[in-house]
């Protein structure tokens, strides 16, 4: 699906938890595009707002067609616009450049009290703004702001019936949808307005469109962490809707969000601190096609992987003082094993969902098979066949391992099986490559230097780069949770790795 492209267009908030940088945030929460035409800076923290800086209405005008006649643009959120000028330089935009959908947050009182509009500028937004408007987004007092300067009856209102009159009434300024905010007026249970804090215990916002009204209900939450609620929320109803979803949907989900973002809210400054934007959003630990390196990376994998990868037989191997009978008894088990992992591997394809994924395991069964053959060739220099091979008894190791590996592949999921072969698979690679390109570890053409030429040969590598590019495509569908569950399986499998090589340094073969 495209990318939907969101212009905000509103003041910048010196202290990051409202304005154009929660806009952003929110934004990118939700997997839009965020581009900004800034209207004014202010200086201001979580305590109030100090000063504002306004931009010229061209540069404005500048910034907006800038964005419009290159990006392009799917919905426009706005947010304090500052001044009258500022608002015909948007009305302007939005017929020049046929915006189709827009979300008004009418910015005019700072939640210290600050004006943030002057009343010239309010009348210009109602004349010349909301005729043009998808979605309105007023809280209580500016509403009544735009009522009194409209000359409309603004009595506060009492009950829920009271806002949705309200409501209504906005709605005939010009805008298609009006979402009323009721959060600075908390309700009681009985949906009247409070009279003592004790009270409170719903907060209603409504939302009323042409002929449907939704009253939506959500519980009183007492929290000083709310500064940047209105111009979150507007983003996020921008973002849904740009996404398809319909306009009560869209309200719906976007104050679910708000609601989630105060509940996990730390406090930050001394006054009214910022939502949590980031609540639902969840960045895995590496970037696509790095999951592997992340899990080498991982503290927990470090440890155990140097111990299987430089372990003491691989060194005896590699220089070759390593007992014959000890690679022998090794070479034996090895077969054993790969037997195991031949029906992992069948089990993956089994488990797999699309046709590409299942080739591509029935290769490495493939792949496991030309070396079964190398440990085949190997102990026939020792007089033993095939049969004699298979009467041997696994080793407690052997059973182990590959037990352990086709039990994570019945009771786990694909991944998971992947993953619990993947040290086998990567491993023998990583060591073969440091003995073939470490010259004082390596006595080249010892007599298991066979070993090591098999497992830099083209087809294990293309066998690593299989596995590895399977895992690597499904692993950017993890969760970062499921992330740490399969490194702890990813370190099991590496000790068991280890426990081999223990295996093959400790018993000598009976024959």
């Amino acid at each position: 699906m495209a990318l939907k492209r969101i212009l905000v267009i509103a003041g910048s908030d010196s202290s990051g938890g409202a304005g154009l940088e929660a806009d952003q945030k929110v934004i990118a929460a939700h997997a839009c595009y965020a581009m900004t035409a800034t209207t004014a800076l202010t200086a201001q923290n979580t305590l109030g707002v100090r000063d504002v800086h306004q931009t010229p209405p061209d540069f404005l005008r500048k910034q907006i067609d800038a964005v419009c006649e290159d990006v392009g643009v799917d919905v426009v959120k706005t947010g304090m616009l500052a001044s009258a000028e500022s608002i015909q330089v948007v009305a302007d935009a939005f017929r020049r450049h046929h915006v189709s959908t827009s979300v008004v947050d009418p910015v005019m009182l700072s939640t210290s009290g600050y004006q943030l509009l002057p009343q010239d500028a309010v009348i210009t937004l109602i004349t010349t703004l909301l005729p043009l408007t998808t979605i309105l987004t007023p809280n209580l007092p500016e509403a009544k702001l735009l009522l009194e300067t409209a000359h409309v009856d603004s009595k506060d209102p009492e009950n829920v019936d009271d806002i949705v009159a309200m409501a209504r009434r906005i709605q005939k300024l010009g805008p298609k949808w009006v979402l009323l905010k009721g959060g600075h007026l908390p309700l009681t249970k009985g949906r009247v307005v409070s009279k003592e804090e004790s009270e409170r215990e719903v907060v209603v916002n409504v939302l009323v469109g042409e002929h449907e009204v939704t009253v939506l209900e959500s519980e009183y939450l007492k929290s000083e962490n709310t500064h940047g609620t209105g111009c979150s929320l507007a983003s996020a109803i921008a973002c849904n809707v740009a996404s398809g979803m319909s306009v009560v949907n869209a309200v719906k989900k976007a104050s679910l969000y708000i609601e989630a973002g105060i509940k996990t809210s730390q406090s930050i400054g001394k006054g009214s601190g910022p939502i949590n934007h980031f609540h639902s959003t969840y960045t895995l630990p590496f970037s696509p096609g790095g999951f592997i390196s992340y899990l080498l990376d991982h503290e927990d994998v470090q440890g155990p992987w140097k111990q299987y990868t430089e372990h003491e037989f691989v060194h005896k191997m590699a220089d070759g003082t390593l007992p014959v009978e000890n690679f022998r008894y090794y070479m034996i088990q090895d077969y054993l094993f790969l037997i195991q992992f031949a029906r992992a591997n069948a089990l993956s394809a089994y488990k797999s969902s699309s046709l590409a994924d299942i080739g591509r395991s029935v290769q490495q069964v493939v792949t496991l098979q030309e070396e079964i053959k190398l440990h085949i060739n190997f102990c026939k220099q020792y007089g033993l066949e095939v049969e004699d091979i298979e009467r041997q008894e696994e080793d407690r190791a052997t059973t182990a391992y590959t037990r352990y590996v086709l039990d994570i592949g019945q009771s786990q999921d694909w991944i998971a099986l992947q993953i619990a072969m993947l040290p086998c698979l990567i491993g023998y690679g990583a060591i073969a490559k440091r003995l073939n390109e470490d010259p004082k570890a390596t006595r080249k053409g010892n007599e298991y230097w066979k070993w090591v030429e098999s497992y830099v040969g083209q087809e294990y590598l293309d066998a690593i780069t299989r596995g590895s590019d399977l895992i690597e495509e499904h692993a950017m569908k993890l969760s970062v949770s499921r992330v740490e569950e399969l490194a702890k399986i990813f370190v099991h499998a590496t000790n068991m790795e280890r426990g081999f090589w223990d295996m093959g340094l400790s018993v000598g073969i009976k024959t």
